[in-house]
């Protein structure tokens, strides 16, 4: 049986949910929402679904939904929807506030719905490759950089960028908390910060240099990660992960195999799957919710250092 699902909101992202949902199978899309409904005919006629400009309209024909709206809309659309008894897909990063998202976690636990934040990153093959080859890691670094885009003027960098390192790198540790942030950071073209990194400090002791960037004239995302005799290296732009390691004459290095997979097409197949067996997400509303405090305290900080 298919699983009938709605994406709201098609923007720049929100139009690709519509598309990979239209190629999975035993899924059927049923909706295509959005407050521009010249946008949601244009996306709804190219796969097959019907068009809204209320999502409110469909909450009683779905299963499931995509929330691909700006985030000040994201805890008002995703309550409404886990009150409708659907399942529930959010993408990154989850909610304004924390407590938005405990609310989320609390109202999905009590309806007994799938709550899941897309934190795309995790479905990066190049990730999943090199998550074999990480045991117990000393140092991580982290640099996610790329060139202005206007369209993520309004939202801090930590919260557009840095909360994608800032999952992978816990996700690493197997949730270790953090006991230490130092962060530093600065407003350049916005009224937002620009620029931020920070030093994160784990009770494992385990330490991670995150820094993001939305000034260059290129786009970098990489992580290193340092562990006894050997590091590892994931370019997550072009999707491929080295590994150097100490041998009898030195230093040497090799290329480790990564699949050719696109990481969205997995997560939302993940979600899909997640809804059907009734499972718990690969990053639920609760680990959405934790990179979102770490963002949010390191976006305090360099706040407070500015002033």
């Amino acid at each position: 049986m298919s699983i009938k699902v709605g994406v709201i909101g098609v923007g720049y992202l929100g139009r690709h949910h519509a598309r990979v949902y239209s190629e999975l199978e035993d899924v059927e899309l049923v909706a295509v929402v959005d407050t521009d409904i010249e946008k949601a005919k244009e996306i709804a006629g190219k796969y097959g679904s019907r068009t809204y400009s209320d999502y409110r309209q469909v909450l009683s024909d779905v299963q499931a939904l995509s929330i691909v709206t700006p985030t000040k809309s994201h805890y008002s659309i995703a309550m409404d929807c886990l009150n409708a008894g659907c399942d529930v897909l959010i993408e990154k990063p989850m909610t304004e506030t924390v407590a938005e998202a405990d609310a989320l976690i609390n109202e999905a636990e009590k309806k007994g719905a799938v709550l899941q934040v897309g934190h795309l990153e995790r479905y990066n093959p190049a990730v999943i490759a090199a998550s074999k080859l990480v045991d117990k890691p000393e140092f991580l670094e982290a640099e996610r950089i790329s060139p202005f885009i206007e369209r993520a003027a309004n939202i801090d960098v930590t919260l557009d960028l840095m909360i994608h390192d800032i999952d992978i790198v816990t996700s690493f540790l197997d949730g270790s908390n953090i006991k230490n942030i130092k962060a530093v950071g600065a407003k350049v073209l916005t009224e937002k910060v620009d620029v931020a990194k920070a030093w994160l400090e784990f009770e494992n002791g385990v330490t991670a240099l995150v820094t993001a960037n939305r000034l260059s004239g290129e786009k970098q995302r990489v992580l290193r990660i340092f562990q006894k005799d050997s590091y590892i290296v994931i370019d997550y732009q072009n999707k491929n992960v080295k590994r150097y390691f100490k041998t009898s004459d030195g230093i040497a290095s090799e290329s480790v195999p990564v699949e050719d997979k696109e990481p969205l097409k997995e997560e939302l197949a993940d979600f899909i799957n997640c809804v059907k067996n009734r499972q718990r997400p690969k990053v639920s509303g609760i680990e959405g919710r934790n990179a979102l405090k770490v963002v949010m305290d390191i976006t305090e900080m360099i706040g407070s250092m500015n002033k």
